[in-house]
């Protein structure tokens, strides 16, 4: 274990129990939708078809569900961390996620933004593994689009 990964495991420590930090609003259109679709061939009318998605009890079309947990990764760069000032950073990396539930469907031109507050922090020798459960806001909307508990690995020197 380095000592740089044992500190900002001490570091990391204390973020649990500590209220959600919201990141920044962020517009999901019909073009970054449709983009999506091309690229996992998903092309469901309820997302591409506005009027026959007009005709669903969506009233519109809507993103696809792993379009909206995609977005975890642009949407937490805006979301405040302490972190800055960790040694000996290597990488970070996306290590899986513990549950996935989508709660919500958000629609065409919706805004959206995360928040994240830590679960759980573990040191795994010269890496940290920290676990947050993540949550996709709609903007004006009473429910979530979803909620996740997201593991990120980081390996230090």
């Amino acid at each position: 274990m380095s000592e740089n990964a044992q500190a900002a495991f001490d570091q990391m420590q204390g973020l649990i129990g500590q209220d959600p930090v919201a990141g920044d609003w962020f517009d999901l259109t019909q073009e970054r939708i449709n983009d999506f679709a091309d690229a996992t061939l998903d092309h469901q009318f309820i997302h591409l078809d506005p009027e026959k998605a007009a005709q669903t009890p969506f009233g519109g079309t809507i993103a696809h569900g792993f379009l909206t947990l995609s977005m975890l990764v642009h949407l937490s760069t805006s979301i405040p961390s302490d972190f800055t000032n960790l040694k000996g950073v290597l990488m970070g990396v996306n290590y899986g996620m513990n549950k996935v539930r989508f709660i919500n469907p958000v629609p065409s031109g919706s805004r959206i933004r995360a928040t994240a507050a830590t679960v759980n922090v573990e040191l795994k020798g010269n890496a940290v593994d920290q676990t947050r459960a993540m949550t996709i806001e709609i903007e004006g909307a009473d429910k979530p689009a979803l909620i996740a508990e997201w593991i990120g690995r980081t390996v230090f020197a």
